[in-house]
């Protein structure tokens, strides 16, 4: 099983602004709740279409494997690098000979091991995402993105409250499902 880690998506000072103007707040004193709603909001919203919303570096552990293994993250733009590591842990360079990679036009990733040397794992670098920064990300991704932080925020105090479906219909076309 493939061990993927990547920092949360870093939303940019323009997110936080276009909430508080969604909202009609004036003051700053709601700010760190906010952007705790949008960081929330947004890794829903990553949960919920299987992509990176924004570009940032990921990192995948993956068995030795000759068939080619599709990368968690996408859509990918680049792979980085590919490093090997023996059973006791150790990483070592490997070098571009022994493996082989692939980017394809849908924005999957893929990495084959063709001769891992002493390597039982692999661990793969790679970048993701749809776009570089919040205001590359599609209308539909941002507008569900702040209405599920205005309603959290709404909400607060309000007990269990349900998110409006028209964020699942904003976010549907840019679902991906894996199976």
């Amino acid at each position: 099983m493939a061990m993927v880690t990547s920092a949360p998506a870093a939303l940019a000072p323009l997110a936080l602004a276009e909430a508080r103007a969604f909202l009609n707040i004036t003051r700053d004193d709601d700010d760190a709740v906010l952007i705790g709603h949008l960081r929330s909001a947004a890794e829903l919203c990553e949960q919920f279409i299987g992509q990176a919303l924004l570009i940032r570096p990921h990192r995948e552990t993956l068995a030795v494997a000759r068939d080619w293994q599709q990368l968690t993250a996408s859509p990918v733009t680049a792979i980085t690098g590919v490093q090997g590591i023996t059973s006791a842990g150790e990483s070592f360079a490997l070098p571009s000979e022994a493996y082989a990679i692939e980017l394809s036009p849908d924005g999957l990733g893929r990495v084959r091991v063709l001769h891992p040397g002493s390597a039982s794992r692999v661990e793969i670098r790679y970048l993701a995402g749809l776009a570089a920064q919040w205001g590359e990300l599609p209308e539909g991704l941002r507008q569900g993105i702040l209405r599920l932080a205005a309603h959290v925020h709404l909400a607060r105090d309000a007990g269990d409250a349900a998110p409006p479906a028209m964020i699942g219909a904003l976010w549907r076309p840019w679902r991906r499902v894996r199976l």
